[in-house]
């Protein structure tokens, strides 16, 4: 569920920008009252996930509280709730996380301001993201963490990448997913152009080099495997459970009970007291 359309994050890796273009984040007309009368025809028995391309938390959030009134409205009606975002606003919001059953999954692709301000401008910096995962936690609403994506000679680095997987863990975090970037033309362009001393690499590894799959442009198998073994090994060493989104490997590459998070929700405090 998207309360918003457009994103003001402006991530240069962004897929959704391929289909809604890159535009401000802009509250959807009549949203709230459109989402009332929808809820007679959905199931409680779903999860329902704000968002997948449009972040429910931008900045507009702050005073719009689209968000804040979606989450309301739909645990009151009996939904349980995942949150996927990339902005430390969710934190706001642990009142109404706390009460009903929820999970957050929050996107930190590198601890590096620097190399995080390029690549996602308008999102909060990491360590305001690690702040939110520890406040959080504090209130035991159960938190995973979204290594993704990992783009190569870009944000791969194993120590950088060992880095994060601890902090992330220290912060209290319940489990990492990591996925390897997945190019649509206008991303790799932005990529290029943001980094042209690797453009040459990357049109080599994903135009030249990589595998076509479901309309994106992904890196070769074996170059997934490698750099996702960095962020998967780094992970089993902190006893953090791990898993990928769609890299198309055997088990053997995930190793938690889901990739998006909702596996989380079971570890809601409502649950346990249930």
């Amino acid at each position: 569920m998207h309360p918003y359309t457009g994103c003001s994050h402006f991530c240069l890796y962004c897929y959704a920008a391929s289909y809604i273009g890159r535009r401000p984040s802009i509250p959807k007309e009549r949203f709230i009252e459109r989402l009332k009368k929808d809820l007679g025809r959905m199931s409680t028995r779903g999860i329902v996930e704000l968002s997948t391309s449009s972040d429910p938390y931008p900045p507009i959030e702050l005073w719009m509280g689209l968000t804040r009134r979606s989450l309301e409205i739909l645990g009151k009606n009996g939904f349980k709730l995942l949150i996927t975002t990339k902005s430390n606003i969710v934190a706001r919001d642990i009142d109404i996380l706390a009460r009903y059953p929820s999970s957050v999954m929050i996107t930190i692709t590198t601890l590096n301001t620097e190399l995080a301000r390029i690549l996602e401008p308008g999102a909060p910096p990491p360590e305001k993201r690690i702040e939110a995962v520890e406040k959080l936690r504090s209130k035991g609403i159960p938190v995973g963490v979204r290594i993704d994506p990992v783009i190569p000679f870009i944000n791969d680095n194993p120590g950088e990448i060992s880095k994060l997987v601890k902090a992330v863990k220290e912060a209290g975090a319940l489990q990492v997913t990591v996925s390897t970037y997945k190019a649509k033309w206008d991303s790799l362009r932005r990529l290029m152009n943001a980094f042209p001393q690797v453009s040459g690499k990357l049109r080599e590894l994903y135009v030249e080099n990589g595998e076509y799959i479901h309309g994106y442009m992904y890196l070769s198998s074996e170059v997934r495997k490698s750099i996702l073994s960095r962020v998967i090994n780094e992970a089993v060493r902190s006893n953090l459970p791990v898993a990928t989104c769609r890299e198309g490997f055997p088990g053997s590459f995930t190793k938690a009970s889901s990739c998006d998070g909702t596996g989380l929700i079971v570890y809601h405090p409502l649950n346990k007291l249930g």
